[in-house]
């Protein structure tokens, strides 16, 4: 046998003396294979480049063993987590994670969801795009016994099971930390309207504004459509350059927080001494900016873990009725951005 030559389950049987199926139980790690057993197999395996053949495994028993996993952005701290989390539950199963995204839009979204189906995943993770007010497409799946899991942003107009963290009150718990430090006129920088966890975090918003004694002052709650730093900062200065401007921001996202930060950062506003600023997500660049940023930790990490055990257990169990829902707790993160008002850091 050559170098060249593709490696075989049956070579590396050979090769060692055991019988197929034990070298196959071997590589997985299976309890009933002896540990020596499986350290000579793995590393003769890796020694040799194995590549198992996922097709006729798959072939065999009906199965894809691969899950397709849609986000609106790759490149976004949030759902980096999301997608490490799924891959790493995903790899411990023995499923592998088709990756895609759609933009925030719902034309991407549709296209990619095409491209699963035509890939045979066995089921979908998918966090819809900001335009998606409809779910026929995802429809399709549970149509063809591929069950979903929703995540984070969704739709009530598909029944299947939903994993999203508590936006109400990780809301709440951030204006009533602005509040707590000194702040009294709390702008809202809040996301579309038609998205339910930009609606859910916008009445946490008012929720906590009601229940300490402050009216709500609507032209402090601008609507973010992109929701990037380009609207924080535009946002901001229109906010702080009216004639009653607010000492405080809370914003739908962290990107939108920081182009907040930055207008106030480049018209001499001193933060969080003059305006206090708390961003929702909990980026990395949350911790490495200047004033660290307070943010609302969204957990990104356990979601796509426990959406992809979820999912997991729904193909096992050929489960297409499931509409359990799991809601993950916020956690608020305080950093230098919304310290005490008043106070010179």
């Amino acid at each position: 046998m050559t170098e060249r030559k593709k490696l075989t389950l049956k070579d590396i049987a050979k090769e060692l003396g055991v019988s197929i199926s034990t070298a196959s139980r071997a590589l997985k790690s299976h309890p009933d294979i002896a540990e020596e057993t499986i350290r000579l197999v793995k590393e003769y395996a890796e020694k040799h480049h194995y590549v198992p053949n996922y097709l006729a495994v798959n072939f065999r028993k009906n199965k894809t063993f691969t899950i397709g996993l849609i986000v609106p952005e790759l490149v976004h701290h949030f759902f980096s987590t999301v997608i490490s989390g799924a891959i790493d539950e995903a790899k411990k199963q023995g499923y592998n994670i088709l990756v895609s995204q759609s933009n925030d839009i719902l034309a991407d979204e549709l296209t990619a969801c095409q491209t699963m189906l035509g890939s045979s995943v066995d089921g979908l993770l998918i966090s819809i795009s900001n335009e998606t007010m409809e779910g026929e497409h995802l429809n399709e799946f549970i149509n063809e016994g591929r069950p979903i899991v929703q995540f984070d942003k969704i739709t009530d107009q598909v029944k299947s099971p939903k994993v999203i963290v508590d936006d109400f009150e990780g809301a709440y718990q951030a204006v009533k930390h602005l509040i707590e430090m000194g702040y009294k006129k709390i702008a809202h920088m809040r996301g579309r309207l038609e998205v339910k966890n930009a609606n859910d975090r916008c009445e946490g918003y008012q929720k906590a504004l009601q229940d300490f004694g402050y009216g709500l002052n609507k032209e402090w709650v601008k609507n973010c459509v992109l929701i990037n730093e380009k609207e924080g900062y535009d946002f901001a200065k229109e906010l702080m350059e009216s004639d009653n401007p607010p000492d405080a921001f809370f914003c739908i996202t962290d990107l939108v927080a920081i182009g907040v930060m930055k207008y106030l950062k480049d018209h001499g506003f001193k933060i969080p001494s003059q305006v206090g600023v708390v961003g929702f997500s909990n980026w990395k660049l949350a911790e490495v900016v200047s004033p660290g940023l307070s943010s609302v930790e969204q957990h990104g990490y356990d979601m796509g873990k426990r959406a992809t055990r979820l999912l997991i257990d729904l193909i096992k169990n050929h489960n297409l009725d499931s509409e359990e829902t799991i809601q993950i707790k916020t956690k608020m993160i305080v950093r230098e951005s919304s310290q005490m008002k008043g106070k010179n850091l």
